[in-house]
C-alpha cells in the first residue's frame, strides 16, 4: 500500500489549505464569539455566571469527548466525505444555536456544535498532514492555524458588531453570520478537497476497541498525548482570566480589551506562517525550543502586571498572542508527524481529545487557585504563571522524545 502523501498541484495545495483554513476558522469562531456575548446573553435568556460557565464548558467537554468516539470509526471513511458530512452536522448544530429559545436548548445545542467542531479540528490536521509532506509541514500548519488570529482580529468583533446593530437578531446574529459563512466554505470545500482513500486499505486485526487501544498504547503516542496536554496547562491556566485581571488589577477599562485582542491577534496572524516556515527550514524541535523558552518572559510579565502605562501592557500582550500560541505551530507539526498515516486520524482524534479535556482542565485549576480579594482584586494569578511555567519546561523536556513515524504500530 502506498501511505506517501498526494501529489497536488502547488496552486491546488495552496487552495485545499486555505480550505481546510476556513474550516477551522468557522468552528473556532464558533466556539470563540460565545466569550464576549456573555453580556448579552446573561440579560436576554436570565442566567447567571454559573449557568453562562456551562455553555462554555459544554463545548469544550463535548468536543472530548466526541474525539474519542471518532476513534472508533474515523479511520474507515474517506477523509473528504468525513469532513464536508462533519461540517454539514457542525452547520446545522449552529443554526440551532441560532434559533434556540432557552438556555436549555442552547446548552443542547451547544453541546452538540462542541461534539462536531471538536472532530472537524481533528480532521483538518490529520488532511494537513495526509497531504503535505512533513518536511514542509510547517509552515501548511501555521497556515491552517492562522484561522485563530483571523478569528480573533475579523470574526469576534463582527459577529459582535452584528450582534450589536442588528436588534431584531441580537446575540442569535453571530451564529446566523458563521452558519452563512461555513456555507460557502462547504461549497468551496465540496470542489477542491481531495479524497484520501490510503489509510482505509491497512488490513486491522481485533476489535474496532481493540485496535484504538493498540494506538492509544504505542509509547511514541503516549509521549504525543503528554506533549500536548503539557501544552495545553501551559497556556489554557493564563489565557481566560488575562481579559479579568486587566480590568481589575490593572485598571484597564473593557474597551481596552478589544484593542488587546485585535492588537495580537492581528500580529499572530503573520507570524504564525512565519514560524511555520522557520520550522520548516531551521527544524521544527529548534524552532519550538525557541518560542516556548521565549514566551515564558510574557506569561510571567502578564501574571504579574500592576498598574502600568497602556501602552505598555499593549506591547507585553501582543508579545503573549504570538509566542505562547506561536509555539503551538511546530508543536502541533511535530505532533502530527509521530502516528502513521495508517493510523493518523485516530491519533489526532485522540490528540484532539487531549487538547480539549486538558484546556478545560486548565481553566478548572486555574479557576481553583485564583482568588477574588473583598475589593474585587484578582490574587494567586502569579501562582498561575508559575504553574503555566513549569509546565511548559515539562514540554520542553518531552519534545525531544517525539519521533516521526515510519511505520505502523507493533501490535
Amino acid at each position: 500500500m502506498n501511505t506517501t502523501p498526494p501529489r497536488l498541484l502547488p496552486r491546488t495545495e495552496w487552495l485545499v489549505l486555505l480550505t481546510l483554513a476556513g474550516i477551522q476558522f468557522t468552528h473556532i469562531l464558533d466556539f470563540m464569539i460565545m466569550m464576549p456575548l456573555g453580556p448579552q446573553l446573561i440579560r436576554v435568556l436570565q442566567i447567571d455566571t454559573h449557568q453562562f460557565g456551562l455553555l462554555l464548558s459544554s463545548y469544550t467537554f463535548t468536543a472530548a469527548i466526541s474525539g474519542l468516539l471518532a476513534a472508533t470509526y474515523i479511520e474507515r471513511f474517506d477523509r473528504r466525505k468525513l469532513v464536508l458530512s462533519l461540517y454539514v452536522l457542525f452547520m446545522l448544530a449552529t443554526l440551532c444555536c441560532g434559533l434556540a429559545q432557552t438556555f436549555s436548548q442552547l446548552l443542547i445545542a451547544r453541546a452538540l456544535a462542541g461534539a462536531f467542531g471538536g472532530i472537524l479540528g481533528a480532521m483538518v490536521q490529520t488532511m494537513v498532514a495526509d497531504v503535505i509532506p512533513f518536511e514542509r509541514r510547517g509552515k501548511a500548519m501555521g497556515t491552517v492555524m492562522a484561522a485563530f488570529s483571523l478569528s480573533t482580529v475579523a470574526g469576534v468583533p463582527l459577529g459582535l458588531l452584528l450582534a450589536n446593530h442588528i436588534p431584531s437578531l441580537g446575540w442569535r446574529a453571530p451564529f446566523f453570520f458563521i452558519v452563512a459563512l461555513s456555507l460557502v466554505i462547504f461549497v468551496i470545500g465540496y470542489r477542491l478537497l481531495p479524497s484520501l482513500t490510503a489509510h482505509m486499505h491497512q488490513q486491522r486485526e481485533g476489535t474496532i476497541f481493540q485496535q484504538i487501544f493498540l494506538v492509544a498504547r504505542h509509547p511514541q503516542h503516549l509521549k504525543g498525548f503528554a506533549f500536548m496536554a503539557l501544552m495545553m496547562l501551559g497556556g489554557f491556566t493564563v489565557i481566560p482570566y488575562i481579559a479579568l485581571y486587566m480590568t481589575t488589577n490593572v485598571g484597564l477599562p473593557e474597551s481596552f480589551i478589544t484593542l488587546v485582542y485585535l492588537c495580537g491577534g492581528t500580529a499572530t496572524f503573520f507570524t504564525s506562517q512565519a514560524i511555520g516556515r522557520m520550522a520548516d527550514k531551521k527544524g521544527k524541535l529548534t524552532v519550538f525550543r525557541w518560542i516556548a523558552l521565549a514566551s515564558l518572559i510574557p506569561i510571567l510579565v502578564t501574571t504579574h502586571l500592576t498598574p502600568i502605562a497602556w501602552w505598555l501592557v499593549l506591547i507585553n500582550s501582543t508579545i503573549f498572542f504570538v509566542l505562547v500560541p506561536g509555539r503551538m505551530v511546530p508543536a502541533m507539526a511535530m505532533v502530527s508527524g509521530v502516528a502513521p498515516p495508517q493510523v493518523r486520524g485516530t491519533f489526532m482524534s485522540l490528540v484532539s481529545s487531549v487538547q480539549m479535556a486538558f484546556s478545560g482542565l486548565a481553566s478548572l485549576i486555574a479557576g481553583l487557585i485564583i482568588t477574588r480579594s473583598p475589593t474585587g482584586q484578582i490574587e494567586h494569578y502569579n501562582v498561575v504563571g508559575y504553574l503555566a511555567v513549569g509546565c511548559t519546561i515539562l514540554a520542553l523536556l518531552v519534545a525531544p522524545a517525539l519521533r516521526v513515524a515510519t511505520a505502523q504500530p507493533a501490535r
